[in-house]
């Protein structure tokens, strides 16, 4: 397990990136409300539990948690994804507390993803999130991911919305 630390921006207090598994008990409360919030939105989280904890560990998945004075505010995990073209992961469980939502922190995990991949070779990410999610529908249209669905029809008619981005390309680049 290692920590990063993010520089602080407008007076908000240090925050860390902390690689670590998601048996981590730092991830639990994260974890129990995203487990709440799928319940809530969808009737199940299945979705959670439908993977073994080492596809989300090194060498080829990475799990991490965004840290505010050592609680857990946010975190996101990547596993290796088998497709035809570049080295894939898939980006699964990205998550803000529901007390620090709004602040741009989903990003900052995103952002930290898609580091830990490209420095570990993988050129492509690949991504799906729920119908019933349209704040991160919204993320991954902001930070650059090409839907791969057509991003007028309902949502619910789709089921889940695929989304893909080319690492250290030009065209991906975002401000």
């Amino acid at each position: 397990m290692r920590s990063t630390a993010l520089p602080p921006t407008g007076g908000a207090p240090e925050l860390t990136v902390h690689h670590t598994t998601v048996a981590d008990p730092l991830a639990r409360p994260l974890l129990d409300e995203l487990t709440y919030e799928y319940t809530a939105r969808y009737g199940s989280s299945s979705d959670l539990h439908g993977y073994p904890a080492v596809e989300f560990a090194p060498p080829e998945g990475a799990f991490l948690l965004l840290l505010e004075r050592g609680a857990a505010i946010a975190g996101g995990a990547f596993r290796r994804h088998e497709s035809a073209g570049p080295p894939t992961v898939e980006l699964k469980r990205i998550w803000t507390h529901s007390a620090h939502r709004r602040c741009g922190l989903a990003r900052q995990v995103l952002l930290a993803l898609e580091r830990e991949a490209a420095e570990r070779g993988y050129e492509r990410l690949f991504l799906t999130t729920g119908p019933r999610q349209p704040e991160a529908k919204g993320l991954y249209l902001a930070a650059g991911y090409r839907p791969l669905f057509d991003v007028s029809a309902d949502p619910e008619t789709i089921g889940p919305l695929p989304f893909e981005k080319f690492l250290n390309r030009l065209e991906n680049r975002t401000p």
